[in-house]
């Protein structure tokens, strides 16, 4: 996973335009000396907006666009004031503090086939990896499921790709998407990437398991909220293997603020773990995962832990700071 520089960097707003119904699309531009860094496909920023809130978007215009970002963002009915500003309140010419990209979602460029499913507003990240695999000459198709055609964005620039494209829109076809069927039958290395609502990203990730498909990727936009595992210990304590610390976790603190309480230098954002910046490296104990970052497989490992909300099944813990 690549990481970003904790400092924000200073954006100003360049154009808001409307992609689908309650979705719209923010184009930023550096503001004054700030160079935006180059970024890969499948990468996010996280947006310092101005009523206190940080929240992360995934970039979907091309990597090779350099000199300027672009995020869509949906009017989310829950809002907890993120979309809820940003539709409500941005305004072409404000600024904005924006973190460096990040990238959680890697695209394996290299795959002989890659298979991408989009739910919705997870069509942003899709999007991007999609033409970046289209502009490298690889094999790809994509499945972009909606509630409906007036809901989805982008449609327009995609039928204007020399591709596969197959489209789910739930008010036309009656019924949800079979993933299943949509994702049978592919050869056993193709890569599968699904970025959507959560119950979508569960059947997903089920769905390839259940085919015998290894190579699965997943990008949430949502915190997983995931409830403490069952083992999980509310009392643990957590060595520090580079500065020699021992910190004592008690009930009610998370590992994150007992980090930050304790000096540590740690980049953080989301404190949902959603963004994946705080990920750091577990020396020794048994990691209780609560993030929608890390996939399966990486949990196994057992060798890394997005501090903000991951906790720990073991009562000791050490961590490579």
């Amino acid at each position: 996973m690549s990481t970003a520089t904790n400092t924000p960097i200073t954006a100003r707003v360049q154009a808001l335009r409307y992609e689908a119904e309650g979705i719209i699309s923010v184009e930023l531009r550096p503001f004054g000396d700030t160079v935006f860094a180059p970024f890969e496909a499948g990468s996010h920023i996280d947006l310092h907006l101005p009523n206190g809130l940080v929240r992360s978007y995934s970039l979907l215009n091309s990597p090779s666009d350099q000199g300027r970002y672009v995020i869509g963002i949906l009017r989310d009915r829950n809002s907890r004031g993120g979309s809820e500003y940003v539709h409500g309140q941005l305004r072409v010419g404000m600024q904005l503090s924006i973190s460096a990209p990040r990238n959680n979602f890697q695209l394996q460029v290299n795959a002989r086939h890659s298979v991408l499913v989009a739910g919705g507003i997870g069509i942003t990240p899709i999007y991007c990896m999609f033409r970046q695999l289209l502009a490298l000459g690889k094999s790809a198709e994509l499945i972009y499921c909606a509630r409906s055609r007036q809901e989805a964005a982008l449609v327009e620039d995609l039928s204007g790709l020399d591709a596969k494209v197959v489209y789910h829109f739930n008010d036309e076809k009656g019924v949800p998407p079979d993933l299943r069927a949509y994702l049978a039958g592919q050869p056993d290395d193709t890569h599968f990437y699904c970025c959507g609502p959560t119950p979508m990203l569960d059947a997903f990730e089920s769905t390839c398991e259940n085919l015998g498909y290894p190579h699965a990727h997943i990008e949430r936009f949502a915190a997983a909220e995931l409830p403490p595992a069952e083992d999980a210990q509310s009392c643990y304590s957590v060595e520090l293997k580079k500065s020699g610390k021992t910190l004592s976790i008690e009930p009610g603190l998370s590992l994150l603020d007992a980090l930050l309480d304790a000096g540590c230098d740690i980049e953080y954002s989301c404190r949902e773990g959603v963004c994946g910046s705080c990920e750091t490296r577990v020396i020794e104990g048994d990691i209780d995962h609560r993030d929608g970052v890390l996939t399966k497989a990486e949990r196994a490992a057992n060798t890394s832990m997005m501090v903000c909300v991951s906790g720990c099944k073991s009562r000791r813990l050490v961590l490579d700071l």
